[in-house]
This record gives structure tokens, sequence and C-alpha cells, in this order.
């Protein structure tokens, strides 16, 4: 029985109502008339200085994904790209991950970390060899990491994560530092939750892989991670122990794509009627090759037409969540989702134990093949090329605007006042300490027309007054 309140997953990932869901938009997708409603009910409303977006169910655009017409499809991608401007203008989030150990006990089957690839070589990060991958990071101009490690309970304890995040706080080096630790880990207990969050991380990211309940136990033969109700209700459990900010995503080419999407849209109305708050950021990866895995064998797998679509009805159906795309796809790609509602991605990744310490890129130990392999300095100008500003920004964790507080900002469109400021902030700390004389000179012009679209004069002064301290050597100022 469906129930988006309960804490059961096959109640509020109902199986039932999802094929009820598929069929309902297959026997609306040509319903006009119904179509136009739903994307004047998702449009954008201005009230006073408030932006107020209802977004959509999961039934609801479940139907504008099954239509195919192309001038349908027109207004769709139109609609997420109003949706964007109108919650996050033209700010894009900058992150990396940092890959601790490849360990893992699990045998998922479109993973190089599988238990049984005796090929891959086992690599885990000692602390210094940790400080050593964020000093990397740091002289990149990182400042935001999301780390990564497989499910080992032996090599991989709560307790060495703890101390990692510890130890990644602690590099200061030069002018870097990383101001915010996103954890990206198995599903874990409401303890060792709690420990996380008593460690200061940002968001806990998980991805489902897939909401398929058969599909998923297929794919997780063995491990614990072949517990599907575990795993979909550690969201549950993380907002028990007190993380506000959780991430959801699904692997998509491992399952139908209208499934998986509308399991995705109820998990995050179930977080929403549940803790009264919705998924911080979704992340919507495609399957990859990597060591041993080949992506072909999965037959789900979805065109690039396809995949801006869905990254469109993302944005439409949750308008205030973040939503990130990895360097796992290409700069083509990318910049084509930027405009469709992506607020978040990945610069110079790397997906290996290690990588970041490494002249050249190591690939024996990558978890997936890299499609944008440019360094950070060509990611961030090429965003300011597009009219982007690339951000660094950390300020609402650190200012204690996480969770409930974060959104209520978020939904009404009030959250840029803090966003504009401290993106130009954060990028001009990029540009005086990492960038490229080219990348400088492009970044400095690009500054001096982004200050001059902002009409409030005493925040205009003092975002000003801020960047001249930057350029006499003081650092991390925010809004």
């Amino acid at each position: 029985m469906y129930d988006k309140k309960s804490l059961k997953a096959e109640e509020f990932i109902n199986h039932e109502e999802i094929l009820k869901t598929l069929d309902y938009a297959e026997k609306n997708k040509d319903n006009l008339d119904l179509i136009n409603k739903l994307l004047e009910k998702a449009r954008p409303a201005k009230t006073g200085n408030e932006t107020n977006c209802a977004g959509l169910t999961h039934e609801e655009a479940s139907v504008l994904l099954a239509n195919n017409n192309p001038e349908i499809t027109k207004k769709i991608f139109d609609l997420a790209e109003e949706i964007k401007e109108a919650f996050y203008g033209d700010r894009i989030v900058i992150f990396a991950p940092l890959y601790l150990s490849n360990y893992c006990v699990n045998g998922c089957v479109y993973c190089p970390y599988h238990a049984q690839n005796t090929t891959i070589p086992r690599k885990k990060l000692t602390q210094e060899e940790v400080k050593a991958e964020v000093i990397a990071l740091q002289d990149m101009g990182h400042k935001r990491l999301a780390i990564e490690a497989g499910e080992d309970p032996v090599n991989n304890p709560i307790e060495y994560i703890l101390e990692c995040i510890k130890t990644i706080y602690s590099v200061k080096h030069k002018n870097g530092a990383i101001r915010r630790v996103n954890v990206n880990i198995a599903a874990t207990s409401v303890e060792n939750y709690r420990k996380l969050k008593e460690a200061e991380i940002g968001t806990y990211i998980l991805f489902q892989e897939t909401y398929h309940k058969e599909s998923y136990e297929k794919l997780h033969p063995t491990g614990p991670k072949h517990n599907y109700a575990y795993h979909t209700e550690a969201m549950d459990r993380a907002m028990e122990g007190g993380i506000d900010d959780v991430g959801l995503g699904v692997l998509f080419g491992l399952e139908r794509y209208r499934y998986e999407f509308a399991g995705l849209l109820m998990h995050a109305e179930h977080l929403e009627a549940v803790h009264g708050v919705g998924p911080h950021t979704i992340s919507v990866p495609r399957i990859k090759n990597a060591d041993g895995i080949d992506s072909k064998q999965f037959d789900n797998g979805i065109d690039d037409e396809t995949f801006a679509k869905l990254v469109a009805l993302i944005r439409i159906a949750v308008p205030y969540t973040g939503l990130i795309v990895s360097t796992r796809e290409s700069e083509k790609v990318r910049e084509r989702l930027l405009k469709l509602g992506v607020s978040q991605v990945s610069g110079a990744s790397r997906t290996s134990v290690g990588g970041y310490c490494e002249e050249e890129r190591p690939v024996d130990t990558e978890q997936f093949d890299v499609s944008d392999q440019r360094t950070l300095d060509e990611v961030i100008r090429w965003l300011m090329q597009l009219g982007k500003i690339p951000s660094f920004c950390t300020a609402c964790y650190r200012e204690g605007r996480t969770g409930d507080r974060f959104m209520s900002l978020c939904k009404t469109g009030l959250i840029q006042n803090c966003c504009q400021p401290n993106a130009l902030i954060t990028l001009k700390e990029f540009l005086v300490d990492y960038a490229t004389d080219e990348t400088k000179k492009i970044g400095e012009e690009f500054i001096e027309k982004e200050l001059a679209k902002i009409t409030n004069e005493a925040l205009r002064n003092s975002i000003a007054n801020n960047l001249a301290e930057i350029e006499k050597g003081n650092r991390d100022f925010r809004y």
C-alpha cells in the first residue's frame, strides 16, 4: 500500500503506485489540456520580493515525461530554464570527489569496486595521504569536497571516515582550505549518522542506484547493500541522526528511466512529507564503463535527448533542490544541462584512490570513466564564457542555513540575496590565488559586469569592499 508518510521503503516507494503512475502517464501523454495545465501550475509566481513554485507530483511529472511532442518538449525545456533562473540564477557551485578507499564487501555488478573483482588494485589512503590529496585539491582552488569510500566494516569503519573528515578540515595550505565536506558512503545506523553530524559534514549523499526492488536485489547479489529496505530508508535514519541536508540520486541505465523518475520523485515527496525538508540535492549519473564493467551490458541506457528531458523535469518537479551533474558527462552534455536546471558540477575530478597526487590520471583504480577531463581552471573559464558564475561558496552550511532554514529561503527565491554575493566573493578568491593569467583577465571583467547588475547600492558597495580586501590578502568573507 502506498503511503508517502510511511517509514517503510516498500510503502513510500511503492511498486504498484509506480506502475499505476506509469499507466496514468501513458493514457494521458497526449492530453494537451492536462499538459498545459501542469506546465502552468509549475510556472514560477512572483509575489513582492518572493518567488514561489508549486512543483509537480510524481504522477504529474510522469505525464510530461511520457509526452513525445517536440513542441511540448520545448515548453518543458523553456520552463526548466525559467525555474532555474528564478531560484539559482546563473550561479554554478563547484566541487570535487575525493576517493578514500576502494575496499568493498558488496557485489554490485555495475561497479568495479565489487568484492569479486580481483584485477583492480585495492587501496586505502593513510592520513598523510589524505593530507597530500587535500593539498593537491586546494592548490587547484577547490573549497568543497564529496568524500567517497567503498563499504567495508574492517577497512573503512566509521572511525576511519571520521578521522579523514577531521584531517581534511585541518589542512590549511597557503590560502587553501576545504570549507565543506559532503559524505557519500554506504547506508549506516542512526548512531553513525549522529557521529557524521558531529563531525560537521555538509550533505549526506547516497544514490539509490535503482528504485525497482527486484532489479535492485539482482544488481546487488551479495553484501550488506543487498538489503533494499535498509538502503532505501537510509535518509530517514540520517535525518533522525540530525543530518538535515541529504542528497538523492539514481544511476540511470540500470532500470527503465520512467520507473526510476517516478521513484526518485516519490522519495523526494516522502522526505518532504515526513521531515518537512526535501532533498538538498539530486544527482543524475548515467552508467559508464569501468574496470571490468561494460555499460553496454545494461540495456536501459538513455540517449542525450532523453537525459536532458529528465533533468529538465526534475528541475520543474522539485524546483528548490540542487541538481548535480558530474564529470561522467562530456563538456557538450554538461553545457546543455546547465541551461535546463543543473546548479552544481564537479571539476577536474579523479575517481581513483590517491589520484590527485599523480601527475598522470590513474585509470587502474577509477570507479568510472571520466568524460570531462579538463583542469579546474579550464572549467571555471568555460563557465564564465557561458555567462555562468562559478561559485565555491559554502556560506549557508557554515552560517547554519541548512535543512528547513535553507529550504525556506530557497523555496521563495530569497536565497539569491546570499548566493550571488558569495559566488562573486569566492570566484574572486579563485582568481587571485589559483587562476591562470587568461582566466584571471576574463574573470576580473566578468565580476565587474556581474557587480554592476546588483541594484541594491549598499550590497553592491559591500561586495566591492570585500573584493578589494581579497586583493589585499584577506579571505573568507560571506553573506
